[in-house]
Formats: structure tokens, sequence, C-alpha cells
């Protein structure tokens, strides 16, 4: 939403050079979360642990998403201002990010239960540049489609936090029936 915002507020460059800050920081991340991957792997004890956390993360992400979605269509207005560096503002966003880390853990260890990654030099390095590519891309149509999207974003919005909700109450509730079953 930032490079939408960042793209009606300040032009497609902006949002380019924000999308490129926001890339910029998922090297970093997606190396911690390669080495923090392979560290749970071998040490099941704080697997668990982080699944009994998870519970109550998923739990209070539902409740959040579902406020959300009740919450109206809000019109934003969008006046024209000069934003220094957007290429910062994506550094600093992206660095704030907490759920980048998790995220990343998530996908290798999907790939990895299919066999599509292993904890090789190579592979971490494709999944490294590839995770790059696929941020700047995605926040760089953000930025192209802005008006389009700003358009369409009000049931979008809403339809997408209930379906947050949804999904993440289903989590905690699979995640806690595997610890009681």
């Amino acid at each position: 939403m930032t490079a939408l915002k960042i793209s009606l507020e300040n032009g497609k460059e902006a949002a380019n050079k924000y999308a490129f800050g926001v890339a910029g920081v998922v090297i970093p991340q997606v190396i911690i979360a390669v080495v923090l991957t392979n560290y749970i792997a071998e040490n099941p004890t704080i697997l668990k642990t982080l699944e009994k956390a998870g519970i109550v993360i998923f739990l209070l992400l539902s409740y959040y998403f579902y406020n959300e979605s009740k919450k109206g269509k809000i019109k934003v207005e969008i006046t024209k201002s000069k934003m220094k560096n957007s290429f910062i503002v994506g550094i600093t966003l992206s660095a704030l990010n907490m759920f980048a880390i998790p995220f990343f853990c998530g996908v290798i260890v999907f790939l990895d239960v299919f066999n599509l990654f292993s904890f090789d030099i190579y592979p971490i390095i494709f999944f490294t540049i590839g995770s790059f590519i696929g941020s700047f891309y995605i926040l760089f149509l953000y930025g192209k489609f802005a008006k389009i999207i700003q358009k369409k974003t009000g049931k979008l919005t809403k339809d997408i936090n209930l379906i947050l909700a949804i999904l993440t109450g289903f989590v905690a509730v699979f995640t806690l029936l595997k610890f009681v079953v």
C-alpha cells in the first residue's frame, strides 16, 4: 500500500526507488531466514516453542483482520508531496517489517518439504536473487497500476481482511488441534 501511496503522491519514479529500497533489504532478510530455518530444523524443541507462540500470534492476527474487515471504505485524499528520498523510505520500512523473515522461513520450509530447496550455496543464491527480483517487480507493478488499484481498493481491502481473518484463525485452530490431538 505504501508503494501505491508513493506512486500516487510522488509519481512512478519515486515508487520505483521505493521498490528498489525494499527489495534491497530483502537480501539480508532471506539470508537470515535461511540460517534460521537451518538452525530450527536441527533443533526440534525450538520448533515446538515457536508453534505454541504462533497459536497466540495467529489468533491475535485473526482478531485484528476481522475488526479491519468490519470498517467501511475510507476515502483517501491524495495531495501532491515531494518526498525527499523514497529509496530510504523503502529501506527503512522494509527493515522494520517483522514478518519478512518468518515469511521466508515458511517458504523455505515449504520448498524443502517438496525437495525443491537445499541448504547448499547455489540454491540459496538463486532463492535470494529470485526474492529480490520478485519483491521489486510486485512493488513496481503496484506503482505502475496505482490509479487503477486505488479505484478498486475499498471493497477489495474489506474482503481481503475478512479472508485473512479466516485464514489466520484456521491456522491457529489447526496448530492448537495438532497439540491437543
